[in-house]
């Protein structure tokens, strides 16, 4: 069984965005030689997420009008994590909410999506480096 190991490095220069790593991934998928097997993708960064939704740009505006309503960044002292000095509580429950990580299987050698599925790195708490690592396993 093969491995590979690659991690991407991200500085979104917004609070809240979402990125598409699709491309990233398949050109790693190819790096790897790996043509059965899985690809693990894993946001490290308890502010950030990597999630499979499709690509249209009305729907990651419909995603980051909800995420604020659901977890609203101001005012900041309505959470206790910001009692620490952070600003960025809300940051750590929007990526609860959107997920830590994405599992793709990989058949002859190419990601197996379903139709419109595509996977993104969504930044909570942007203006810094982030690292995600991809982690692929197969034969």
């Amino acid at each position: 069984m093969k491995s590979h190991t690659e991690y991407l490095t991200f500085n979104v220069p917004a609070r809240m965005d979402f990125v598409n790593i699709t491309p990233r991934l398949e050109e790693i998928v190819e790096k790897s030689g790996v043509r059965e097997g899985l690809l693990l993708c894993n946001a490290m960064h308890i502010t950030a997420a990597v999630f499979i939704n499709d690509n249209e740009s009305g729907l990651h505006q419909d995603y980051k009008q909800w995420l604020e309503r659901l977890a609203p960044h101001a005012p900041v002292s309505q959470y206790r994590h910001n009692d620490t000095g952070e600003d960025n509580a809300d940051a750590h429950l929007k990526r609860q909410v959107m997920g830590r990580e994405v599992v793709v299987a990989i058949t002859n050698g190419r990601l197996d999506f379903g139709p419109w599925e595509q996977v993104f790195y969504g930044e909570f708490d942007g203006r810094r480096d982030k690292r995600v690592l991809v982690k692929i396993i197969g034969e």
